[in-house]
């Protein structure tokens, strides 16, 4: 054995067999104290090894001094480090190339130490693949949070997936390993083969921090750098604070991008296209936002997005994260704010992502009873250790800084604040009060949309939350959980139960379409008929209604005018403004081919009206969170099934009458109180004829009488339609 097989033994068998975990020690240029620099590279690849100079001059042949291709020597005449390539030959072959283990380490002390306290929250511009240039020297730099792991490696078609000769540099501290990869640019696959806690090899795993991903089922990550956008929608920008205040309109058009519109042969398409198609229709719709379901990277299509694997990609399945930029640019030039679903509850446990990540419960839990979701198989979050908080804040803020994502609708929210949640007696921990709130993911929570509010001020968050939690949208200042807004899940599914009942049983259910008012003003709410309502059996909004063929539309059509009047932001899952028949499959298309049909074509009028009033009437939008914005005029007329209140708004806005009929019984000479005299007129009309409706309408000039009703100074005198909703207003 030489001298230099002897010194590098167990060394060189370490890194031949993939063992070795701090190969920077090792090869590269090693240097000591006024000895000849030697120069030690792993090549399996290579027949012979030099080392050449800036002048592409040869300083040394490297000695094979292992079988499986450890390269070595020392170069007289050097002992301080120098800049060099490799010359290696195969064969007939000869290529020149750059050592990795030649370049400095990359994350900086104020990384570590900051990544370590859990504020690292731009760590998107640290960890993952950028390419970079180093020494003028272009490549890629990896980094990768494995503290448990023994040796972690960047595997992919530049080293023909190889976990011995790429392995990264550890940063101690904190867990990171990294590494400069010299000639790896955008456009390459790569993983990382980890070497567990105990030495056992893991399955390979994509990117945690990974911008995009190779098309699924493949599921490796793909080099592509934090996004990178040359922004055009600046006035957008300048002014979404505004738009998104809780006395602005805020109508939102929630859609599941794989299946809003397919090609004809049933093809996903992609963001451009799906741009080039949105725009324009929520702009005629009236909308001013879109809410897209989970565009972060998943690996079954079936989850539409909600067990997500890549919470700093963008889907590839449309394209790139450059298309989905640009999808997000357009939206905004034409004034509309963009919504993403974000799901920071949980992850599945596909063998390429977080589970195990290092061979340990590095993100989630080792605990099932902490960790484990029965009910969709998934894995939560230990939202206490403070790595993974910060790796989820950053993913919260890397949507907003670099896509300009204006809210994020948090998913799940009601499962991570209770421990008990769908969970049997046996099968959770109390916290260290004894009781089931989860404290972390409360703090967790807080601290995100402080965050959020902090650093964007314009942007804003909103709660999933299907139970009585208080303060969900109050400021964490004052006691809250600060989000922005809270959808109301109650009143959802109190006024569906109401709407699926035949109109003759109605009066026994009244409350379901007034008790909302009771909690109305304890949150900042939007409602929601979301997707959850259309899928799994429940039929489409349409086939909800009862009745015949006319009665269902018209059930419809007094349902969502009754909704665009009542307090709240709105939102409608795509399909809902057409009244599909179907409930929706995430299959294949909505059905678009329906607005042939006058009645279909009537119901999406009749969306585009609503959001027009909505957006251009103050008394329907200045105080949806505010108590002062509503009175009931009559809201227990349950024998008729008739309800009418008042919106009103700020300073001069004209206050709002909103009727609902839900009987198909027109209701002649209905005698309502209103707040002020003189004339009053109709400005909606559920039942009007272009909307599908029998057109019985009060389109006259209605004189308020001086004798008071109801507890106001005048009233009016109404025809009100079957199953239908109006809105009317003084002059």
């Amino acid at each position: 054995m030489s001298e230099k097989q002897s010194a590098y033994a167990s060394d060189i068998e370490a890194i031949v067999r993939g063992r070795h975990g701090n190969v920077f020690a090792v090869l590269g240029l090693q240097t000591g104290d006024n000895q000849p620099v030697a120069i030690n590279v792993f090549a399996p690849y290579a027949a012979t090894v030099s080392v050449i100079d800036e002048n592409d001059a040869v300083v040394a042949e490297l000695e094979k001094i292992h079988r499986e291709g450890f390269f070595s020597s020392f170069i007289e005449g050097k002992t301080e480090r120098f800049p060099y390539r490799l010359k290696m030959t195969a064969g007939e072959h000869e290529w020149i190339q750059e050592d990795p283990y030649r370049f400095p380490a990359v994350l900086g002390e104020l990384d570590e130490y900051l990544l370590g306290e859990g504020r690292h929250l731009e760590f998107y511009n640290r960890l993952g693949a950028h390419p970079t240039t180093i020494d003028g020297v272009e490549g890629t730099v990896f980094a990768v949070w494995a503290p448990n792991a023994r040796r972690v490696s960047v595997v992919g078609d530049f080293n023909a997936w190889d976990g011995r000769r790429l392995p990264m540099r550890k940063r101690w501290g904190v867990g990171v390993w990294e590494l400069f990869v010299p000639g790896v640019g955008k456009g390459s696959v790569y993983k990382y083969e980890i070497l567990g806690v105990h030495g056992e090899l893991l399955p390979l795993k994509a990117d945690p921090v990974g911008f995009y991903a190779e098309l699924p089922p493949k599921t490796a990550s793909v080099v592509s750098g934090a996004m990178e956008h040359d922004w055009r929608d600046n006035t957008w920008m300048q002014t979404r604070a505004e738009a998104q205040a809780t006395n602005k309109p805020i109508s939102v058009y929630e859609l599941h991008l794989a299946s809003w519109r397919k090609t004809g042969d049933d093809e996903v398409l992609d963001y451009d296209t799906i741009a080039d198609l949105l725009v324009p229709y929520v702009t005629d719709m009236g909308f001013t936002h879109v809410e897209f379901m989970p565009v972060t990277e998943h690996p079954f299509s079936g989850s539409w997005g909600y067990q997500p694997v890549g919470l700093f990609a963008p889907t590839s399945r449309f394209g790139s994260p450059e298309g989905f930029a640009r999808l997000v640019d357009r939206l905004h030039q034409a004034e509309i704010g963009v919504i993403t679903d974000w799901v920071p509850a949980h992850f599945p446990s596909d063998q390429h992502g977080l589970a195990r990540f290092d061979g340990t419960a590095l993100y989630e839990h080792e605990d099932p009873r902490l960790g484990f979701h029965k009910d969709w198989n998934t894995l939560i979050y230990n939202f206490g250790r403070l790595e993974v908080s910060n790796f989820l804040q950053a993913s919260a803020l890397y949507w907003i800084d670099r896509f300009h994502v204006d809210a994020l609708r948090v998913d799940a929210v009601a499962s991570m604040l209770y421990l008990d949640y769908s969970r049997n007696a046996d099968e959770w921990i109390p916290n260290r009060f004894g009781g089931r709130e989860n404290l972390d993911a409360v703090d967790f929570l807080k601290q995100t949309n402080q965050r959020i509010g902090e650093r964007f001020p314009g942007a804003i968050t909103i709660a999933e939350e299907s139970t009585a939690w208080p303060d969900v949208s109050r400021p964490v200042e004052s006691g809250g959980l600060g989000f922005s807004y809270k959808w109301n899940m109650g009143w959802m599914n109190d006024t569906l139960r109401y709407m699926e009942e035949d109109p003759i049983n109605r009066k026994y259910h009244h409350h379901l379409m007034t008790f909302g008012m009771v909690y109305a003003y304890s949150e900042n709410f939007v409602l929601p008929l979301s997707h959850d309502e259309v899928v799994h059996g429940k039929g489409s909004l349409l086939n909800k209604m009862p009745g015949d063929r006319w009665q269902k539309f018209a059930n419809l059509r007094a349902y969502l005018t009754f909704m665009w009047g009542h307090p709240g932001k709105k939102l409608i899952f795509m399909g809902g403004e057409i009244a599909q028949e179907r409930e929706w499959n995430h299959d294949h298309s909505i059905d678009w081919h329906l607005l042939e049909d006058p009645m279909h074509r009537g119901v999406q009028d009749l969306v585009r009206e609503l959001n027009r009033v909505y957006r251009d009437t103050p008394a329907l939008h200045e105080l949806d969170c505010d108590p002062a914005g509503f009175e009931w005029i009559e809201g227990g007329d349950a024998e008729n099934s008739v309800f009418s209140f008042i919106r009103k708004g700020t300073n001069d806005a004209k206050p709002v009458l909103v009727v609902s009929n839900m009987t198909p019984v027109v209701r002649e000479n209905y005698q309502l109180g209103v707040p002020v005299g003189g004339k009053w007129r109709e400005i909606f009309n559920s039942d009007a004829e272009r909307f599908g409706g029998s057109d019985v309408l009060n389109d006259w000039t209605i004189n308020a009488e001086e004798a008071g009703r109801h507890g106001r100074p005048a009233s009016l005198s109404l025809t009100i339609p079957p199953l239908a909703t109006i809105f009317l207003s003084p002059e």
